[in-house]
């Protein structure tokens, strides 16, 4: 029922919102006299902002056909180099460059596109043979194709990094820390080649006992029976994946904006203020942030209530009692893997501590493969996007993987 009322919701302010622009355009039109004058302007941009806010979107694209490469441009061709049915490996190929640093993101299956971190792939781009994990909206994948829990996730990257090869580097966003962590102990104690040289995880929840933030105290104050009842739903049958259960986008999407209403509100009062002003830059810088930024998707059922239990309530990683399809994943086969972890001193998502302790159970790596970083004035976001994460991030992480590339 509440996929179905999504969804109906949905279709009314589709329609709502092509109204609203359709009106917003005739007021905003040279030659409409009632659009510059009078109250004019101030409808026409309460309008624009309304059809952008109820406006559906789907799944946005990296958008990159060049790079800068040694002052010299170069054409950027993105590939699918290896399918899977809950995501793919894509590769960020550059014409005529070779010998780059091979360099794995893995994005976050925490509601976003993978295209959430676009502004990081942006800044790695131009240094790296990039790859990044491409997570697939679980309700367009069919009840045929099977489970995807925790254990999938870390089977899903081990098999991304055997396929790159050797040397590669990964670069962990928030969530995935945990299950790239567990990816690494695993490679590190079967001495797999394939096995990273270096590992960075940004804004980790790693061990939410330090520094518990809002998002941590919803997680461990409700039993696991209260997710199953009141966050999975069902997906229609009128998408591929109908009758699977999932953890709904939208549903971590209106948590997230719950969290920091305010400012959300604000910044669409400052989008309406720049738009009667006439500064379209300004509100189409806005515009551009919230396309990404409400472009959700869906988690299966089994691998939101496993990260729930496993990570949040039960801590397994850093008590040592993580298990992988029954196999123990022990920090302490980590040796050779050099480990760069990323905080920001003002983030809400994943507190301060919770990526470093990343550091302190890896026991048997030696202190020169161990780094930290707390990113002053920083919160969660602009840990991995924006100009702090661009000029004072970005540098700290391509000296790690220059340092210990091969």
């Amino acid at each position: 029922m509440l996929y179905d009322a999504y969804e109906m919701q949905k279709s009314w302010l589709s329609g709502a919102s092509l109204m609203a622009n359709m009106g917003a355009e005739w007021l905003q039109n040279p030659a409409n006299p009632l659009g510059q004058h009078g109250f004019g302007p101030m409808i026409a941009s309460g309008l624009d902002v309304f059809a952008h806010a109820s406006q559906p979107r789907g799944k946005p694209g990296f958008g990159f056909e060049s790079a800068v490469v040694d002052g010299e441009t170069v054409t950027v061709f993105e590939e699918i180099v290896l399918r899977k049915p809950f995501g793919q490996l894509k590769r960020f190929r550059k014409e005529g460059v070779e010998g780059q640093p091979k360099l794995l993101i893995v994005a976050p299956m925490s509601g976003h596109y993978a295209t959430l971190l676009r502004g990081t792939a942006e800044r790695m781009l131009p240094g790296h043979d990039l790859y990044i994990t491409d997570w697939r909206d679980a309700k367009l994948v069919p009840l045929a194709d099977g489970r995807f829990d925790l254990d999938d996730y870390v089977d899903y990257v081990v098999e991304f990094l055997e396929h790159i090869g050797p040397g590669a580097h990964v670069l962990a966003v928030c969530q995935p820390s945990v299950p790239v962590y567990a990816a690494a102990c695993l490679m590190s104690a079967d001495q797999n080649p394939a096995r990273p040289a270096t590992l960075t995880m940004m804004g980790g929840p790693v061990d939410t006992r330090e520094a518990p933030t809002a998002v941590n105290t919803v997680a461990t104050q409700r039993p696991m029976a209260w997710f199953e009842q009141n966050v999975i739903a069902t997906v229609p049958f009128f998408y591929p994946g109908g009758g699977r259960k999932v953890y709904p986008g939208f549903l971590q999407l209106t948590g997230f904006m719950a969290m920091n209403l305010g400012n959300h509100l604000m910044s669409h009062y400052k989008m309406f203020n720049h738009l009667v002003q006439g500064d379209e830059e300004s509100a189409d810088a806005t515009k551009a942030f919230y396309e990404e930024y409400r472009s959700v998707c869906d988690m299966t059922e089994e691998f939101y209530l496993q990260t729930i239990a496993d990570v949040f309530q039960q801590h397994k990683l850093p008590k040592g009692e993580l298990l992988h399809r029954g196999r123990k994943v022990d920090p302490a086969a980590i040796t050779d893997i050099a480990i760069l972890a990323v905080e920001g001193e003002r983030d809400d998502i994943s507190g301060v501590g919770q990526t470093r302790a990343a550091l302190t159970i890896a026991t048997n790596l030696p202190d020169e493969k161990k780094k930290y970083l707390l990113a002053e004035k920083v919160g969660h976001y602009g840990i991995f996007n924006g100009r702090r994460w661009r000029e004072e991030i970005a540098p700290v992480l391509e000296q790690w993987i220059a340092e210990h590339e091969a």
